[in-house]
């Protein structure tokens, strides 16, 4: 994976991603974001195929998007209504748009594609400086569990059809807090190899990116429906906010 850039897991996986992730009731996510979002407009970052943006613009926010993925972007653009949607092909960890946002978004653990500490940082510097005054910022991540890695690897299977396996292969660095992994899917016919790098963050360590911005902690859940976070808690839902 010597040549992996911002746009390589969505380029590899467009064909598959809404069949592998087909998203479940996303009805929670979009009440939760609408929400949020107040009059609008939002930004999606890491729209992808559209899985939350669309059915959030139906219900009449303007919602923009960034992607580093022309592939997923096209696969937005065949879908009804995913024409309409501005998208900005790009990475995110600085960006540059005429647009202030209510609510900058990015959600499934997207943000730790961003795969080094300083670039995470800008990240949040680029998100503050294109938020409205009093306008949010949510992310959607996973609470790191390493006790999931055996001798910093783990091998599991995702899969199974009468035809067909997909595994996850993978290891981790817990110096640079990196997990660099492949999704293998084995048929008949031969291999495809859908590969995945990912740096994770601790909550605190978020905390402190946001502080860096300007940003300040508004809430944090254990969910979209407003669970509480609590030591257990597999995944966090928090929201920053920038004053004004």
């Amino acid at each position: 994976m010597s040549e992996y850039d911002p746009s390589t897991y969505g380029d590899r996986v467009a064909d598959m991603y809404d069949v592998w992730y087909p998203g479940g009731n996303p009805a929670p996510m979009v009440d939760r974001l609408e929400a949020l979002a107040g009059d609008g407009p939002v930004l999606e970052l890491g729209m992808g195929t559209g899985r939350i943006a669309l059915p959030l613009a139906a219900t009449g926010v303007p919602v923009h998007g960034i992607d580093a993925s022309s592939a997923m972007v096209e696969k937005l653009r065949a879908k009804p209504g995913g024409a309409s949607i501005p998208v900005t092909i790009s990475d995110f960890t600085e960006f540059d748009l005429e647009d202030r946002f209510s609510l900058v978004f990015v959600v499934f653990n997207t943000f730790f594609g961003i795969l080094d500490q300083e670039d995470q940082v800008r990240g949040f510097q680029s998100v503050a400086g294109h938020l409205a005054p009093g306008g949010r910022f949510l992310l959607e991540c996973f609470v790191p569990d390493l006790g999931r890695f055996d001798r910093g690897q783990r091998l599991s299977v995702a899969a199974i059809d009468d035809d067909a396996i997909r595994i996850e292969a993978s290891m981790y660095d817990p110096v640079a807090q990196r997990v660099t992994a492949q999704v293998v899917c084995m048929t008949e016919s031969g291999s495809r190899f859908y590969p995945l790098k990912v740096r994770y963050c601790w909550p605190s360590e978020l905390d402190l990116m946001a502080r860096l911005a300007g940003l300040e902690l508004e809430h944090r859940w254990g969910g979209w429906n407003e669970e509480p976070f609590t030591a257990a808690s597999g995944q966090h839902v928090t929201v920053y906010r920038k004053p004004g």
